[in-house]
């Protein structure tokens, strides 16, 4: 699907790359108990501030080679990257809900889960400065989405975060020790208000899923023999919400249709 207006589809990702640059801040400052808002960029090492000429998403890293003005220290290939990558959702997202709101609200959504995955794998915490207010905004959603309604907002988001609360008692009781943190269970609360307790289960299966191939991927990488690698589940958990909005109906309906054979 395309849009009529001629170059919407570059500007649509223009905008989103600029809402990655914002990420980028967020990823940086707030597991650090910064303020988002100011001062303005600056360099990490020499702390000299970034004008805006230098500061325009994934060009100025291009224009700089991945070097700062000022200090020449490198910078992370991650700002960029972070940059595309919320240009392309920004694309994608619109191309496929349309012109909506719907829309909208899935790239915010998006948005929000690829800063909490980046910060959990960071630093292994998901703040909750960002997913309780999250549960909140996104319990929104049967505004937004046309499928969704007040009573299965309500119903996700308790699904959300009293499965994997049931989980983490449960493991805590037979292992004696932490299995999961708070972290994902706010989260995954968040996740329902906005995908609905169907979102919730098969963000879980996926998530599960994906988290455990990774997981032996990265120890036959590393040649880890400790099983008990600590590996944070919240960038597989928002992995799976997100296919569960592009895909998850479907391959839901599928599934039960594979049953009903």
């Amino acid at each position: 699907m395309s849009f009529d207006f001629p170059g919407i589809n570059l500007y649509i990702f223009i905008i989103g790359a600029c809402v990655g640059s914002f990420l980028n801040v967020c990823i940086y400052r707030i597991p650090e108990n910064k303020s988002i808002i100011s001062p303005g960029s600056s360099c990490p090492n020499c702390s000299k501030s970034i004008p805006f000429y230098l500061n325009i998403p994934i060009l100025s890293y291009v224009f700089l080679s991945g070097r700062c003005k000022f200090c020449k220290t490198p910078i992370s290939i991650r700002y960029p990257l972070i940059e595309s990558l919320t240009g392309g959702i920004a694309l994608l997202t619109f191309l496929w809900f349309g012109p909506t709101l719907s829309a909208v609200y899935w790239f915010v959504f998006i948005c929000t889960l690829l800063t909490l995955s980046v910060i959990d794998m960071d630093h292994q915490i998901i703040p909750d400065v960002i997913s309780l207010p999250g549960i909140i905004i996104f319990a929104s959603s049967f505004y937004f989405i046309p499928d969704m309604t007040v009573k299965k907002t309500l119903i996700g988001i308790f699904a959300g975060g009293g499965s994997l609360y049931a989980v983490a008692l449960f493991y805590s009781l037979i292992r004696n020790k932490e299995g999961m943190g708070g972290g994902d269970i706010k989260l995954l609360a968040m996740i329902g208000a906005a995908i609905g307790f169907k979102g919730v289960f098969f963000t879980i299966f996926a998530g599960s899923l994906i988290g455990t191939v990774a997981g032996i991927i990265l120890m036959l990488y590393n040649q880890v023999a400790d099983m008990q690698l600590k590996i944070p589940f919240g960038p597989f958990l928002s992995a799976g919400a997100v296919l569960y909005i592009f895909f998850g109906p479907d391959v839901i309906a599928w599934y039960f249709s594979l049953l009903g054979q």
